[in-house]
């Protein structure tokens, strides 16, 4: 289940829907409007396996790892953020549900750092073109 908070402006959300992806909005169809970050957290442990996107750097720490959900923080403009969900998703070390759990990601214009459970080492990937 892919989420995405809802600091994603509407326009990120029709471009993701015309290019098909699935997804649900914290705010809308889940959880209630205005939710603290970090009361986010207990409502990610009761979904099955969600990859939670947001422009919110509170996401990228390492103390919110857990094997049940990815946690992605895109830290590129808000007009931006369809196109690196999408980039992301392809990505070989993202582009399925099992390659995600476990993990929080910054996403950025030149790739991506990310964290896993079970490795504390910050690892790097560039965008390949």
């Amino acid at each position: 289940m892919f989420l995405l908070d809802e600091n994603l402006p509407e326009g990120q959300r029709r471009l993701l829907r015309e290019w098909r992806v699935r997804f649900r909005v914290v705010g809308i169809d889940i959880g209630r409007t205005g939710t603290k970050d970090e009361n986010l957290i207990p409502v990610l442990h009761r979904l099955p396996q969600a990859t939670f996107f947001s422009l919110d750097h509170f996401f990228f720490r390492q103390d919110l790892l857990h094997d049940s959900y990815c946690l992605v923080w895109l830290d590129v403009a808000d007009d931006q953020a369809a196109d690196f969900i999408r980039r992301f998703l392809k990505h070989p070390r993202f582009d399925s549900q099992a390659k995600r759990l476990g993990k929080v990601v910054r996403v950025h214009a030149d790739g991506a750092h990310f964290r896993q459970m079970g490795n504390p080492v910050l690892q790097n990937l560039q965008w390949r073109f």
